[in-house]
């Protein structure tokens, strides 16, 4: 029973060490919320931007079309990879924003495990991206009849928590690329999520990209979130029908987020090696 309690309190003082770091970084987002509203008011535009040209697709082209479909795919695209590209860009993003605020050093040094920073850092990207991107749907769905009372809510719901799990093994792979190149390891993270936007699916279903770019699409989860998501809320798909995405997602991120922190740790130790923590240009 020891075992046990000891455990539990170890465990309890890992997640209050974590919670520091994500009162942290909403700390920043106060610090800095006129960069916030500015990117908010980004993204809704490119949400609307993109959600228009749904509507108004019928009158491009001249032809039927069933523009309450077309808004809805292109909407479920563009607000499922605002949250993803949320998460990816907090988790790979992390040092950059520590070398940023000239605390990098302090963070290292300091007597906390590598996990639990990332466990905050991650607790905040879901509940930070899950705020933005509600937001962003609330506006959106007071400008557009958006009808979900067919949709499978609660398998999409699981295919989102799915998607989480892998993208935040992708940002904690793409996280090391700051740290081990600080002139321009930032920008590095920006084309690699600028590549998943690309092959993804966002916007288009994948079969219209050439074949090598499909090959390429099968790498990247948001592909297989994507599908399913549209799915569970265009077709209403079964949660069984769902399973097998959500089971790959899961397996994905399972895979890369364990990947990701071995590989960050030893480009942590490379990093104090050879004095890279402290360089800003």
């Amino acid at each position: 029973m020891s075992i046990i309690t000891d455990a539990r309190q170890a465990a309890w003082r890992e997640l209050m060490a974590s919670y520091a770091f994500v009162e942290r970084n909403f700390n920043l987002v106060k610090r800095y919320w006129g960069w916030e509203v500015v990117w908010f008011m980004y993204s809704l535009a490119n949400a609307l931007s993109i959600t228009y040209i749904g509507a108004g697709m019928d009158q491009i082209s001249g032809a039927q079309v069933d523009t309450k479909y077309l808004v809805l795919y292109l909407l479920i695209g563009t607000l499922v990879w605002r949250y993803l590209s949320i998460v990816f860009d907090a988790m790979s993003e992390m040092i950059a924003w520590e070398r940023w605020e000239g605390t990098i050093e302090y963070t290292f040094m300091a007597p906390v495990s590598r996990l639990t920073h990332m466990i905050g850092q991650t607790i905040f990207s879901v509940v930070w991206g899950l705020f933005f991107t509600g937001v962003i749907f609330g506006i959106v769905a007071l400008l557009f009849d958006i009808d979900l009372s067919s949709a499978n809510l609660v398998g999409a719901a699981v295919i989102m928590l799915a998607a989480t799990l892998s993208f935040i093994g992708f940002g904690i792979v793409a996280s090391v690329l700051p740290l081990l190149f600080p002139e321009r390891g930032a920008q590095m993270t920006n084309v690699v999520q600028a590549l998943l936007l690309l092959v993804s699916g966002v916007y288009y279903p994948i079969s219209v990209l050439p074949g090598w770019m499909q090959v390429v699409a099968r790498v990247s989860p948001a592909t297989y979130a994507l599908s399913a998501m549209r799915e569970a809320i265009l077709q209403n798909a079964s949660s069984t029908a769902l399973l097998k995405d959500a089971l790959l997602l899961t397996v994905m991120g399972l895979a890369m987020i364990p990947a990701g922190l071995w590989v960050f740790s030893k480009a942590e130790v490379y990093a104090k090696r050879t004095g890279k923590l402290k360089r800003t240009g």
